[in-house]
């Protein structure tokens, strides 16, 4: 009897050993991901007001939760099943996250002096109404998706040949941490400049900490600018990636780009051709809704 529970020890032993190496394993390999996915949630986490950040982050996040339990499963069950759908699947959410970091380049280069005349009136909206919080939270976790997927199919890619209980556990391991990491230090980024506060009010405004305090309360303006172009960037990088490896003629286009200009290159042409689609199909649904409510 003692020697079967000391044989099961061993086993779950063992298995504990081998899925802390796939998992260090996996995320190495989902590592850059991960790096674009705290760029562009810590971009879209921001913006609110300071009463309403950890609330909305807290929202964000649940949503990241459910989207990794509707992932996870989905994910191991294609791969068993029909493992052709994660390429299509992850290739139309290349599509989204381009059209999202082109739209933004859009409404930047093209928008910004029209909505800088109307910046106070949107605070007072954003201030007066939950709407726009709810429309901003909706959109984080849309992308916190697609992300997510990227995520865990990477993650799955490296166990492919490990037992089906070794797949499971790598894959959950790496989708939590992918959830509590990132919004953790999202978490951190947002309320930089409270902490910075209570640094100058606990130093009594004198001394290297009440110095320090200033500089985190400074800075917070700067590094979400930072984060907002780092944000975009990364959208068009992530998908521009899916691009390269997911549609096979296009491993041989530009051979002798570097990867990253090849990927930037591809996620910009994807979301120009999304925006293109997106607005056409806008005007074309549009005239319909106006001919038949006429």
């Amino acid at each position: 009897m003692a020697s079967g529970i000391f044989a099961i020890l061993d086993d779950i032993a063992a298995l504990m050993d081998d899925v802390a190496v796939a998992s260090k394993i996996a995320t190495k390999k989902t590592a850059g991901i991960l790096g674009d996915d705290l760029a562009v949630n810590a971009e879209k986490a921001t913006g609110f007001l300071a009463s309403r950040e950890l609330p909305v982050l807290w929202a964000i996040t649940k949503g990241s939760l459910v989207n990794k339990l509707i992932i996870v499963p989905i994910a191991l069950l294609l791969n068993v099943f029909f493992p052709i759908a994660i390429k299509y699947i992850l290739i139309l959410g290349g599509f989204y996250l381009a059209f999202e970091g082109v739209e933004k380049i859009i409404e930047y280069l093209f928008h910004r002096k029209h909505q800088a005349g109307e910046s106070n009136v949107e605070e007072v909206i954003e201030e007066n109404n939950t709407e726009a919080e709810k429309s901003k939270i909706k959109a984080a976790i849309t992308t916190d998706f697609i992300l997510s997927v990227e995520i865990v199919i990477i993650a799955l890619g490296t166990v492919l040949d490990k037992s089906l209980t070794l797949q499971i556990i790598t894959v959950c391991v790496v989708a939590l941490l992918a959830t509590v990491g990132v919004y953790g230090i999202v978490a951190l980024i947002v309320r930089m400049d409270d902490a910075g506060y209570k640094l100058i009010k606990s130093a009594k405004e004198k001394g290297p900490l009440a110095s320090l305090g200033r500089l985190l309360v400074r800075a917070l303006p700067f590094i979400i600018k930072l984060l907002a172009v780092v944000g975009t960037i990364a959208l068009i990088l992530v998908s521009g990636g899916i691009f390269s490896h997911y549609i096979d003629f296009l491993h041989h286009v530009l051979p002798n780009f570097p990867s990253m200009a090849k990927e930037f290159l591809f996620g910009l042409g994807g979301g120009i051709i999304a925006v293109l689609l997106f607005t056409v199909g806008k005007k074309i649904f549009g005239k319909k809704k106006t001919v038949s409510a006429n």
